[in-house]
């Protein structure tokens, strides 16, 4: 089971002089939920390297068992930090794909080519592609293999038009992603702010928030099972 982790290399929030990137909680749990289920994890980034930690996302607040993890853990450290360039990856080397979110995402991975070629040859494929919290914005230019957007008709959820209101940054995202998988003709629904909420259809696996991570990971190792 070889699954590929897509993270932004994106760390600059909008014009605020603010630092933003990947959320710590929505790789390390999904990370780990793979991990221990015996799958053989690649990481990569559209730049390769290390990618930027949203530093909100390091806040002692925003800790969980597997954040804690992940920073008693030098091998997971040394491979987020030499994560593969994106232009490198072929969709035919896994069986899955997971985004995690964090705001970085929104600027790099919803308009970069190679993610979007990824996704799609993923999809030709009939490989199951998960992504969680500002994650699905990637999927903003995606096509699945009948031409449409790969998200139309299809039960999607994703950050909350009310959380992002609650942190603040209506204003600072280029879009918003609750606003962009309805007018990609998905059909959104959410739960409680904040609280997990993660949706199957087909082979794709969307999570609304952090606390949807490892369910979201779940949901994916679930479908793999499947196949």
């Amino acid at each position: 089971m070889h699954i590929l982790m897509v993270l932004t290399s994106h760390d600059r929030l909008g014009d605020t002089g603010e630092k933003t990137g990947f959320w710590l909680e929505e790789f390390a749990a999904p990370y780990y939920a793979l991990k221990d289920a015996g799958a053989t994890l690649v990481l990569a980034s559209p730049q390769g390297g290390q990618p930027p930690l949203d530093p909100k996302s390091d806040a002692p607040d925003a800790q969980s068992e597997d954040t804690a993890r992940f920073k008693a853990d030098p091998e997971a450290q040394k491979a987020l930090a030499g994560t593969v360039k994106l232009a490198e990856i072929k969709a035919a080397d896994f069986d899955a794909v997971f985004y995690p979110g964090g705001h970085g995402p929104l600027w790099d991975l919803a308009e970069d080519a190679k993610s979007i070629a990824l996704i799609e040859a993923m999809a030709a494929a009939g490989k199951p592609v998960a992504a969680v919290c500002h994650a699905p914005g990637v999927f903003r230019h995606v096509k699945g293999p009948d031409g449409e957007l790969l998200v139309k008709g299809k039960a999607v959820t994703g950050f909350a038009d009310t959380e992002e209101a609650a942190v603040g940054l209506t204003d600072v995202v280029p879009f918003l992603v609750e606003g962009m998988l309805k007018d990609s003709g998905g059909l959104y629904s959410k739960g409680a702010d904040w609280a997990p909420h993660v949706l199957t259809d087909g082979l794709l696996v969307t999570g609304q928030n952090p606390a949807s991570s490892r369910p979201a990971a779940e949901a994916l190792l679930a479908l793999i099972a499947k196949k």
